[in-house]
């Protein structure tokens, strides 16, 4: 028996569209400001932009890819995409962050002069059209693991494009030149541990492993707590995209029921799971004394 809600669809890629544009047009405005400027933390900033945006387009073809529907070679669909998509902006963010490294080398054996007034200016613009980007796509962020991938992006350069401009006003004011590689070495860090943490979340979805939040051992004690049902075995949980997560199990009833009597049994237990646990995509094998001596999950 097998049971499960459908998604709603939003707003999200007319939003995902307007920050596209917001990343390219201040990406171009920062490498012309930092060249120009000579500061090779605006240039850095500005090269996160750019993989923003790349990263933005990535995730709005998944996002359109994901809606095809199932066909029967693809009988989940497309949706895992947008976990590919995911990976493939971790993974972006990750090779970022060297180039930053390997700039701020270049950087440290070749000191340069900053026009501290064009890098502040800039550095505004720039956090000014992250923040806007920020906001467009927090609500998509938290149910979205291919969003949040993009949103995660954005926010590193809002926090990227503070930085330079507080870094700008040192330089500005104590002429600390030193404070320029020195921010570039912090985003680059930044990018790194954000690029990695996204990797292991989209490998642990691609992976099928059991959702975060979720313990089957409670799914057990709470599913077991239902009139007719002696225990369940043969349990697993995965997600298919982020917060899309699928059930499968053996119900092993206490009594030899019609097809029809368990039918109420099935409504309770996609009552349980979806209010207790976010699962509203279960299947259920129901039996009576046909597997003996197994575990919960096998």
């Amino acid at each position: 028996m097998h049971s499960h809600k459908h998604l709603r669809s939003d707003g999200r890629e007319r939003r995902i569209i307007i920050a596209i544009v917001l990343n390219f047009v201040i990406a171009a405005a920062e490498i012309a400001g930092g060249f120009f400027a000579g500061s090779l933390s605006l240039v850095s900033d500005a090269l996160h932009n750019f993989s923003d945006a790349v990263s933005l387009l990535i995730s709005l073809a998944a996002v359109k890819l994901s809606k095809r529907k199932h066909t029967e070679t693809s009988t989940f669909g497309y949706k895992r995409t947008e976990i590919l998509a995911a990976l493939f902006n971790a993974s972006i963010l990750i090779i970022v962050s060297f180039f930053l490294f390997k700039a701020v080398v270049e950087r440290l054996l070749s000191p340069a002069v900053i026009n501290v007034r064009v890098m502040l200016v800039v550095a505004l613009l720039g956090f000014t059209a992250n923040a806007i980007a920020v906001l467009l796509l927090r609500k998509d962020a938290c149910r979205d693991m291919n969003i949040k991938s993009a949103y995660l992006h954005l926010a590193l350069d809002s926090l990227s494009s503070a930085a330079v401009i507080a870094g700008g006003v040192c330089i500005f004011f104590f002429k600390a030149y030193w404070i320029d590689p020195a921010l570039t070495v912090l985003i680059g860090l930044y990018v790194l541990k954000e690029g990695c943490s996204l990797v292991c979340d989209s490998l642990h979805i691609l992976m099928q492993r059991t959702p975060k939040g979720i313990d089957p051992h409670l799914i057990q004690k709470e599913v077991q707590k239902i009139e007719g049902v002696r225990d369940i075995h043969h349990l697993h949980v995965w997600e298919i995209t982020d917060g899309e997560i699928f059930l499968e199990c053996h119900i092993n009833l206490s009594s030899d029921l019609k097809i029809s009597e368990s039918c109420v049994i099935k409504t309770k237990l996609e009552e349980l799971l979806s209010d207790k646990f976010n699962i509203d995509h279960c299947t259920f094998q129901f039996e009576y004394n046909s597997c003996r001596g197994v575990s919960l999950i096998k």
